[in-house]
């Protein structure tokens, strides 16, 4: 068999991206706003709304996004931010990026995700250090979504806003409702690794369109409505560029392809582990869930199978198969561990026995071939 890279999430193209970009071209909109930018941002509308309308401003990465959020929810210099800890750094990196100070909370067993006991935990004990949160980012991990009822029941209660990190969940859904829209700012990521991509991009779901012109307005330097370069507010270069919304408008032709590619690798690895006592595969608690799959995770447990996630990992090496842990919970990362942490330690045996396995939507039948033969060699 052909010992060719089988990447962990590589980019796919649909096929129609060139049109766009030539478009682009051909018009010479070669610059961070355009018809391509305009007709993304439409697209991503028309996707997530669900008699709800959303606004969406097209970026240069979901780490702008975030970033955005926090200043436009007014996140300053020593407000604290609770945020998820098992996570990509990026979820947490904008909180410093604003002086402000990360406060994290542990995961649940479920999903994965931020754990709505630990989160109560840590509002109320923030209030009685008179350090009320100024905002919860909690995240749809590995396009798993969070527990959406109590996460948001949670922080309505508390008057607290939440930024709904959607970077890996384009094309979830929790009781019917895109993952992106249930927070009070949604965030999605087109990094060259995600369910669709723009290259490099990102994206800001507001719920007004008094909301989106404020984001745009930061993204573009905040540039002042004046005949002249004139700035009153400190701005961000965080626009897209119009070739990279144009490879946006190709692949959103065809996001619910990829999805159903992605659930089919997740499929196929539900299926296999099932015989395999000790393997846990990531999956949806029950059908509220709609997991885009982005990436299917599993838990190896060493005391039943005799095996270690970190042996796997190198099994498939040895084969040229990327895989890869799952996220490191950021309390337990050098530039974070200082910061308050709320919660057990589910997040980090998740971290010490789990491993992220190849999902690409382009994977090929002697790809799967190819998987199953080295986890047969590793489990039997």
């Amino acid at each position: 068999m052909s010992k060719e890279k089988i990447w962990l999430s590589s980019p796919h193209m649909g096929g129609r991206e060139q049109s766009y970009i030539q478009q682009a071209f051909d018009t010479n909109w070669i610059a961070p706003l355009g018809p391509n930018v305009l007709g993304f941002e439409s697209d991503l509308e028309d996707y997530l709304q669900n008699g709800t309308s959303v606004f969406v401003g097209a970026l240069s990465s979901g780490t702008a996004a975030i970033h955005l959020a926090l200043i436009l929810l007014g996140v300053s210099s020593g407000d604290e931010v609770i945020c998820q800890s098992m996570t990509f750094s990026a979820s947490a990196n904008p909180i410093l990026y604003q002086g402000a100070l990360p406060v994290f909370v542990d995961s649940e067993p479920d999903t994965w995700n931020m754990c709505p006991e630990s989160l109560e935990e840590a509002i109320k004990d923030r209030i009685a250090k008179g350090n009320k949160p100024k905002a919860i980012i909690a995240v749809h991990l590995y396009g798993m979504p969070f527990k959406a009822d109590e996460i948001t029941a949670i922080a309505k209660k508390y008057q607290i806003p939440l930024i709904e990190d959607s970077a890996e969940a384009l094309g979830s859904s929790y009781k019917g409702e895109k993952c992106g829209t249930f927070g009070d700012i949604g965030v999605l990521s087109f990094n060259g690794n995600k369910i669709i991509t723009t290259s490099g991009g990102g994206a800001i779901v507001v719920r007004s369109k008094e909301l989106k012109d404020r984001a745009v307005f930061f993204a573009t330097q905040s540039r002042d409505n004046a005949p002249h370069y004139q700035h009153s507010e400190i701005g961000y270069n965080y626009r897209m560029s119009n070739i990279c919304a144009g490879i946006g408008r190709g692949q959103m032709e065809v996001l619910d392809e990829h999805v159903s590619l992605r659930r089919k690798a997740n499929a196929f690895y539900s299926d296999y582990f099932s015989a395999i006592d000790g393997v846990k595969v990531l999956e949806e608690p029950n059908s509220d869930w709609f997991s885009n799959h982005w990436l299917t995770g599993i838990v190896i447990d060493q005391e039943k199978t005799g095996k270690t996630s970190e042996d796997l990992r190198l099994a498939f090496e040895k084969e040229n198969i990327e895989s890869r842990p799952l996220w490191k919970p950021m309390h337990l990362q050098p530039i974070f561990e200082k910061y308050p942490y709320y919660g057990t330690d589910i997040s980090a045996n998740l971290f010490k026995n789990g491993l992220c396995l190849p999902s690409s939507s382009n994977l090929t039948d002697n790809d799967y071939a190819r998987l199953e033969d080295v986890l047969n060699g590793f489990f039997f």
